[in-house]
C-alpha cells in the first residue's frame, strides 16, 4: 500500500508560516508522500515561495507540487519554481516523476491545467483569435498532461492538477464560474492512462469527491474543502479513502 497526503490552496505568506507545520511533522507516521495541488502562494512572488518552502520543505517525506493560478499572478512563476526546487520540492508542469515507496513505484504526472468548461457548457476552439487562444491553451496543457501520464512506468499512477478535471467536485460553486474552474479535457487526459487517482484544488466551495467518465476517482483537496492540513489517500489498496485520524 502507498499512502498519499494531499492538500491544495494553502496560499502561504508570512502570516501563514507555522500554521501547517505541526501536522506536517506527523507525516512520516501517516503518509509516504505529500502532494500539493497548486495555489501554494497568494500572489506568486519569490518571497512568498520562500515562505512556502519554509513551511512545506525539509519534511521527512517527498513533496511534489503543481503551481496554481495564484502562483502565476506576479508573472514570476519561473522564479517561484526555482525557489521551490532549491528547497528540495519537486514542481511538475506537464511533466512527471516516480517515487520509490515501500518497494513500489509511485508515478505522479502533474500540470496546472486551465479553464474551459465541461460537456454541454464549454468553450470551443472557434471564432475570434482570443477564443481560439483560450481554448488552445486548455487543449495544449491537457494534451501534454496526457502524454506525461502515458509515459510513466509505475505500479500506481496519480494525476495532480490545480484546475478540476470533472464538474462533480465543483458542486457548491456557482454554475456560472465552472468554465473558469476546470475543463473536460483534463478528465480525458486522465482517462487516457491507467490513472489510479486524480487530485486537484482551485474550487474552494466545491465538493471533495467525483469520478472521471472513465471511472478514475477524483478528489478536490483544496484546503477550504478538506478543512485540515491534508487528507490521506491509499493506493494499491481496496479503497482510496483512508480512515486515518484527521490531520
Amino acid at each position: 500500500m502507498i499512502r498519499i497526503a494531499a492538500v491544495g490552496d494553502v496560499h502561504v505568506d508570512k502570516d501563514v508560516v507555522g500554521r501547517y507545520r505541526p501536522a506536517l511533522e506527523q507525516l512520516p507516521d501517516r503518509a509516504d508522500a505529500l502532494l500539493i495541488a497548486g495555489d501554494l502562494t497568494r500572489h506568486g512572488t519569490p518571497d512568498e515561495a520562500k515562505c512556502f518552502a519554509t513551511e512545506f520543505g525539509g519534511l521527512a517525506v517527498p513533496v511534489v507540487v503543481v503551481l496554481g493560478n495564484h502562483d502565476h499572478q506576479s508573472d514570476q512563476q519561473q522564479q517561484v519554481t526555482e525557489v521551490l526546487t532549491d528547497a528540495g520540492i519537486t514542481v511538475l508542469e506537464c511533466s512527471s516523476t516516480v517515487l520509490e515507496i515501500n518497494g513500489h513505484r509511485l508515478g505522479i504526472a502533474g500540470a496546472k491545467g486551465f479553464g474551459g468548461g465541461f460537456a454541454g457548457a464549454c468553450a470551443s476552439n472557434f471564432g475570434e483569435r482570443e477564443m481560439k487562444d483560450f481554448v488552445g491553451t486548455t487543449e495544449d496543457i491537457a494534451d501534454r498532461l496526457g502524454e506525461s501520464l502515458r509515459s510513466v512506468r509505475c505500479d500506481a499512477l496519480v494525476a495532480l492538477t490545480h484546475y478540476a478535471p470533472v464538474p462533480e467536485t465543483l458542486a457548491g460553486e456557482p454554475l456560472e464560474i465552472y468554465p473558469f474552474l476546470g475543463c473536460y479535457q483534463l478528465g480525458n487526459a486522465i482517462d487516457s492512462a491507467p490513472t489510479a487517482l486524480a487530485l486537484h484544488g482551485h474550487a474552494h466551495h466545491g465538493s471533495e469527491r467525483g469520478r472521471t467518465p472513465g471511472g478514475v476517482p477524483v478528489r478536490n483537496v483544496a484546503h477550504p474543502v478538506i478543512k485540515q492540513a491534508y487528507n490521506v489517500y491509499q493506493l494499491l489498496s481496496e479503497t482510496v479513502d483512508s480512515q486515518l485520524v484527521p490531520a
